[in-house]
């Protein structure tokens, strides 16, 4: 959330950030919700003040034993006004509290403009892409071969949007996930946290994804509680309605969990196999800084993230994404994209992110600079360190062999009983 007299004194670069970012804020209704609340507060503060001195009056006839019936008849009926602008009070700062939560957070000044996805920017590229002397096969085809994924009986379970690895195909993500939390607490220097993978509304909007999602998530009703997309959601959240010391910062947490998204995938476009899916199994890493070091600590999430793909040897790129493509929440974003040569593609498996102090606002998480300072609001990151999906099928396409097996990465061995070949069982 961007602070209301930011935006009252930087009008004009917030319309830019919603026009850019392509999102529909009504700042004119804001405004004009402002001023009748500002003229609200300013007639009860000046009752109140007409009350407290007419009661010191009052108190005064009293003790002289004189009649002060007329001020006090006339106080009931200026409490009983005051009564009635603390209510419309209420209503007008819950419309403003409304409005604002519409209102995206700005693009940093060296966030590239652009309309949409094909306006990102590539900085970098990392590995050689994969070399095979036979035409590859998609995971989808290969995984079934090798009994290693099982979509059909995924979609007899859950419906269709929801995959399932089986046998050896479970022990490479169950592998690849103990990987990712082992290089990310033992080397980067997370916290491993198991969260609940429900959280409440109040959790949902700190971190942007209410309002303006609300459509995309799973819901329980009954209990107004909602499946997480991303363990950003709980590890965000961790410090809300806290004030952290300076000498705790930066905080640093990393969780593994599954990830629930209704809208998977833009109506059947790379919907096969592990493309796109309601329900995947992701690591995300989650910082707390200080304003002054948050977008060295977002490139530094970035070297996090990519060390994992090198380690497993993935040739991927970075791309800095543009205005319009960037999130409702951020401020910048890298996302990490590897190459899967069976569908000759680049797959997005991670994207990075500083909010800045926007998700901070809304979660009211502050730290003290000094002692004795006034609090103020930290930065947040998070990104995908990394997801699975997308990671799988990367390992399974670009390590496939020409007689029909997955060789497994070398760091991932150890995780799997020193198994270095996937093949035909029996």
């Amino acid at each position: 959330m961007l602070d209301l007299k930011f935006i009252r004194e930087n009008s004009e670069i917030v319309k830019e950030a919603i026009q850019n970012k392509g999102e529909d804020a009504d700042l004119d209704l804001l405004f004009k919700r402002d001023e009748v609340r500002r003229q609200l507060l300013k007639e009860v503060e000046n009752l109140k003040r007409v009350r407290n001195q007419t009661s010191e009056q009052i108190a005064q006839l009293k003790k002289d034993k004189k009649d002060a019936s007329k001020l006090m008849a006339e106080m009931k009926e200026v409490s009983h006004r005051i009564s009635e602008l603390d209510s419309e009070l209420r209503e007008v700062e819950a419309e403003l509290e409304k409005i604002l939560l519409t209102v995206p957070n700005i693009p940093h000044p060296s966030v590239p403009i652009g309309a949409g996805e094909e306006d990102n920017v590539v900085i970098r590229e990392w590995g050689e892409l994969p070399h095979l002397d036979f035409t590859p096969r998609p995971h989808w085809e290969l995984g079934e071969m090798l009994n290693i994924l099982d979509l059909a009986r995924a979609v007899k379970l859950a419906g269709s949007g929801f995959v399932m690895t089986i046998g050896r195909g479970a022990l490479l993500e169950r592998a690849l996930i103990n990987f990712m939390l082992d290089i990310h607490t033992r080397k980067h220097g997370y916290c491993e946290v198991l969260p609940p993978i429900l959280s409440g509304r109040a959790s949902m909007v700190s971190t942007g994804q209410l309002p303006k999602l609300e459509y995309d998530m799973y819901v329980v009703e009954k209990d107004d509680l909602f499946l997480i997309p991303t363990a950003e959601v709980p590890l965000t959240n961790l410090h809300r309605d806290e004030i952290l010391k300076a000498e705790e910062l930066p905080l640093y947490y990393t969780a593994f969990t599954p990830c629930f998204r209704r809208e998977s995938g833009s109506y059947g476009k790379d919907t096969r196999g592990l493309m796109r899916v309601h329900e995947f199994n992701k690591v995300e890493l989650v910082k707390f800084v200080k304003p002054q070091s948050s977008h060295q600590e977002l490139e530094s999430l970035v070297k996090d993230a990519e060390e994992i793909l090198q380690l497993l040897g993935l040739p991927y790129r970075v791309r800095v994404l543009c205005t319009g493509d960037l999130s409702f929440a951020a401020s910048k974003c890298y996302d990490l994209e590897v190459y899967a040569a069976g569908v000759d593609k680049y797959l997005e498996v991670s994207s990075c992110s500083n909010y800045e102090d926007f998700q901070a606002r809304r979660a009211n998480i502050r730290c003290r600079p000094l002692p004795k300072a006034k609090p103020e609001f930290v930065h947040t990151l998070n990104g995908s360190g990394v997801a699975l999906p997308r990671t799988l099928i990367a390992i399974i396409e670009n390590f496939q062999t020409e007689r029909g097996t997955i060789i497994v990465p070398e760091v991932l061995r150890p995780y799997m009983g020193n198994l270095d070949e996937i093949g035909p069982e029996g």
